[in-house]
């Protein structure tokens, strides 16, 4: 920055216009409020090229939006200065980076005054602007209006369409375009994994890998990588990695922590801890929680805080989802001052305010301990409200321990907050039955019949070939399922035979 100075200070000694590049170098460090000023003090109103080198940094980086808006606002009142196409493109580019449309509607009557619609590249950064900011309806009556929509148009709308929620729309728009690249897949792909449909992300992602059409890039990775570990498609995770390995892409740190996550969620814990200290130098926070959190899922409390601890020694500042890990690490190791220890360092030493997960891995922690009262305590004292998973974790610690006076309470609260779940009731009346209260059973059982819960039918998923499969209890909706039930009941035959040679007949447990 002294160099820039100086550079600054002998153009205006010799009487030299070096704007332009000052700018530059300054917008290379960068240093917005100086670039600004450096526009300010010029004797006459800046050119539009020399605005428009800071409007494209501006919408370029991440610093408020509100300075693109001044910059271009002040281009408008100078009559030397007047805003063209490249400038309106840069500030309704900026204007997508805000939660509010209310500037880039501003701006989209403004092209209209100005004249510059119908134009391509003000099209296209209007529609990215409202389906950035979840303005759809105006999105989709702009992109309806275009004469001529190239691929990045198409995947804007589709954009917008998956990350408001809507994959329908998103899905028929994506099965209309006349031509797709990688970023039209993976907005299909991460839209259906962001929004929990993770079979149908899945779906999508192997008909891309089936068709060839394009070759996965890093984003698509780690973003079927999540939907592989909530179905627990290891499988698919497994011919992934197989896949980043080819393409060198275990560097990423993006596809590393995605990779790690997978395997852990999967249940191969051991894997991931390989791939984990592979990736190496390259770990972020990201890796460094998943890998905490997965230990502590999978009871390796011991392991989960050593690396809890490894991680602050290499310097790396542990954030909130840590310390639900180390917590959760805790609560499966019984440690129960240790939790209430690292609860605090969390919050005075580190000034991490505590969010509800941390609540209820400390309920949960105080109540598997066997410290009811306390833990209904803190749930009284917490600053937010209690969710369902802060009453449910007391709940099962009532349980646990058979005490049916919190249970109530707990039970009561979760009434209210999850009607349409059956299991609390069945909990409370399963915690009446331990401690040999059958009047409250009764009435339990009635309540939930008056109010007509019936326990959903659960299912299981199972990966064949890399593809996933759903079925219930008695289920018939597989094409083959005649076969399946054939098969089964060949099963069962021939385990009855064992049992009954061994002298003991079992077939009746497996009914």
């Amino acid at each position: 920055m002294n160099q820039i100075k100086q550079i600054q200070a002998h153009a205006l000694h010799r009487g030299a216009d070096q704007t332009s590049l000052l700018l530059d170098l300054i917008l290379r460090i960068p240093d917005f409020s100086y670039a600004r000023r450096l526009l300010d003090a010029l004797t006459l109103p800046p050119s539009t090229f020399l605005c428009n080198k800071l409007l494209r940094a501006y919408s370029a980086s991440d610093v408020n939006f509100h300075h693109c808006i001044a910059l271009f606002s002040s281009m408008c009142r100078q009559r030397c200065c007047r805003p063209n196409l490249h400038s309106f493109t840069f500030a309704i580019s900026a204007c997508s980076n805000s939660s509010s449309p209310f500037h880039g509607r501003a701006l989209h009557a403004l092209v209209f005054k100005f004249g510059f619609l119908p134009d391509a590249f003000v099209f296209t950064s209007l529609l990215h602007m409202y389906s950035r900011t979840s303005h759809l309806p105006s999105a989709r009556k702009l992109f309806d209006e275009m004469s001529h929509r190239d691929i990045a148009t198409w995947n804007s709308m589709i954009t917008g369409y998956a990350r408001s929620g809507d994959l329908n729309s998103a899905r028929k728009l994506f099965e209309d375009m006349p031509a797709r690249n990688v970023i039209s897949w993976t907005s299909m792909i991460s839209g259906y994994s962001q929004n929990e449909m993770y079979e149908e992300s899945i779906e999508m992602f192997l008909r891309m890998w089936e068709m060839g059409e394009v070759t996965p890039n890093e984003v698509t990775l780690t973003s079927i990588l999540p939907a592989c570990a909530h179905v627990g498609a290891m499988d698919l995770g497994k011919k992934i990695e197989a896949f980043v390995r080819e393409n060198n892409l275990l560097s990423n740190v993006f596809v590393g922590s995605a990779l790690v996550e997978m395997y852990a969620k999967c249940g191969n814990i051991d894997k991931a801890m390989a791939v984990f200290r592979e990736v190496g130098e390259q770990r972020n926070v990201c890796s460094w929680n998943s890998m905490i959190m997965g230990l502590a899922v999978h009871g390796r409390w011991k392991d989960s805080l050593q690396l809890f601890h490894e991680m602050k020694k290499k310097g790396i500042r542990p954030v909130d989802i840590t310390f639900t890990g180390v917590l959760m690490a805790c609560t499966h190791g019984g440690l129960v001052e240790e939790g209430k220890r690292l609860f605090q360092h969390m919050e005075k030493e580190l000034l991490i305010s505590p969010k509800i997960q941390h609540y209820g891995c400390l309920v949960d922690l105080l109540g598997r301990a066997g410290y009811l009262n306390e833990a209904y305590d803190l749930i009284k004292s917490m600053p937010m409200e209690p969710d369902a998973a802060i009453w449910g974790a007391l709940l099962g610690a009532c349980s646990f321990h058979r005490n049916a006076e919190l249970a109530e309470i707990a039970a009561e609260f979760l009434f209210k907050l999850e009607p349409w779940n059956p299991g609390n009731y069945v909990i409370l009346a399963n915690i009446y039955a331990s401690v040999g209260c059958w009047d409250c059973v009764a009435t339990v059982w009635k309540l939930m019949k008056g109010r007509e819960k019936k326990k959903e039918a659960a299912y299981s998923l199972i990966e064949l070939a890399g593809n996933m499969y759903k079925f219930l209890v008695e289920d018939q909706s597989h094409p083959k399922s005649k076969e399946i039930y054939k098969l089964l009941d060949e099963i069962y035959i021939i385990m009855g035979l064992i049992g009954a040679d061994s002298g003991t007949n079992r077939q009746s447990d497996f009914y």
